[in-house]
């Protein structure tokens, strides 16, 4: 596409020796040029023809000279630059259209060879500015986009605590605390029956939106799924074949999923390549759960997934996690890890829920020291407390 030139000017001639100058860029469709014969005529020329890119004017004209032309294109058309021509002895007003926004100058009686070069100069800097509008627009439209993907991840987690005021025989407390705008982390939890709930954490591979989308899927397809009452290990063989036939760029999500019988205690749960929980048992115990660990869902289309299960008296609990909360890191390149996890859970066990997530997350913050935040960390927490409750 050519760059189009409007050229505005009284004296007829121009015109023709700037057509005559230029037609073989104009025959090759480097060059188009408009012309407008005053700074009325040349306004008018903008309105109706959004290609123009760059404004060679004459300062002397009728009706609106170049000075005051000059102003309403930097007024409305700051991408434009503009070339001002006049007398060689008009200094003052060269100096003035210099200094209210023109980009560059030439003088009569017309160098062509000078005006060609000046011409290629003002493109390029007229291409740059556009560009770098275009750049800052698909910025800004790339903000909105992620600031509603941002909205969308928060609403599609669970916020309100307590999540069934009216169940009593359990707790549960959840946050998510995303390293970028959106991120790849989730959770869920839901009723199964009446005595049954179903509780799940994952983390999707990859950043940012790519990793939101991925997020967003396998845990739409992982509650659906859910929601029929399978067995843990049955609900993610399931769920890994259908992330597997979807995933894109051999994208994969680990995910712990358990179920809670609230009459029992006990905890069915399958484990498929995500972090180990912490079972915590007040007062100032808590370990690693132990179990068959299975792959992470959508990598291969085919896994046996294995159930295991656990018994919880009233008061004790689990506590879930994503490994942005063990990998967090200081500037030093030390990591939260295990030990720390432990640790903290050690003195927090008989404390609120919604204590014990802050108190972890006080943690990390005190090793991390203020160091960029590099993943996802989310942390959920449940804890069993009888039906004689």
């Amino acid at each position: 596409m050519p760059t189009k030139i409007l050229v505005v000017d009284d004296e007829p001639d121009l015109s023709l020796m700037i057509s005559q100058k230029f037609r073989r860029q104009v025959r090759e469709k480097e060059l188009a040029f408009v012309f407008a014969s005053n700074g009325v005529e040349a306004l008018a020329k903008l309105q109706e023809d959004g290609e123009i890119d760059v404004v060679m004017t004459d300062i002397n004209m009728p009706e609106m000279d170049g000075l005051a032309l000059l102003a309403k294109i930097t007024e409305n058309y700051p991408l434009l630059k503009t070339v001002i021509v006049s007398a060689y002895g008009d200094m003052k007003n060269i100096r003035t259209a210099l200094n209210h926004g023109a980009f560059d100058f030439v003088t009569k009686p017309i160098d062509f060879d000078d005006l060609d070069l000046t011409i290629k100069k003002t493109i390029y800097e007229a291409s740059l500015l556009k560009k770098a509008a275009q750049e800052r627009d698909q910025l800004v439209a790339l903000q909105r986009e992620l600031d509603v993907a941002k909205a969308i991840q928060k609403n599609i987690v669970p916020k309100t605590f307590p999540p069934f005021p009216g169940r009593a025989e359990f707790e549960l407390h959840a946050e998510m605390i995303p390293a970028r705008e959106v991120g790849g982390d989730f959770y869920d939890f839901f009723l199964i029956g009446d005595q049954q709930v179903g509780f799940v954490i994952g983390d999707v591979s990859g950043k940012g939106v790519p990793a939101a989308l991925f997020m967003a899927v396998s845990k739409t397809v992982l509650k659906a799924t859910a929601l029929k009452g399978l067995p843990p290990h049955e609900c993610l063989q399931q769920v890994n074949r259908i992330l597997f036939m979807e995933s894109v760029d051999e994208m994969f999500v680990t995910v712990f999923y358990g179920i809670l019988n609230t009459a029992t205690g006990e905890v069915s749960f399958c484990n498929g390549g995500h972090n180990r929980p912490y079972i915590v048992r007040p007062p100032g115990h808590a370990e690693m759960l132990t179990g068959q660990d299975g792959l992470m869902l959508g990598l291969l289309e085919h896994w046996d997934y294995q159930v295991n299960k656990i018994s919880l008296a009233p008061g004790e609990g689990l506590m879930l996690y994503t490994d942005g909360v063990t990998e967090a890191m200081n500037r030093d390149h030390e990591q939260f890890g295990e030990e720390r996890v432990a640790a903290s859970l050690q003195q927090l066990t008989g404390a609120p829920l919604t204590e014990i997530i802050a108190g972890i997350v006080k943690e990390i913050n005190a090793v991390v020291g203020g160091a960029p935040q590099a993943d996802d960390l989310t942390i959920l927490t449940l804890r069993y407390a009888g039906t004689s409750v």
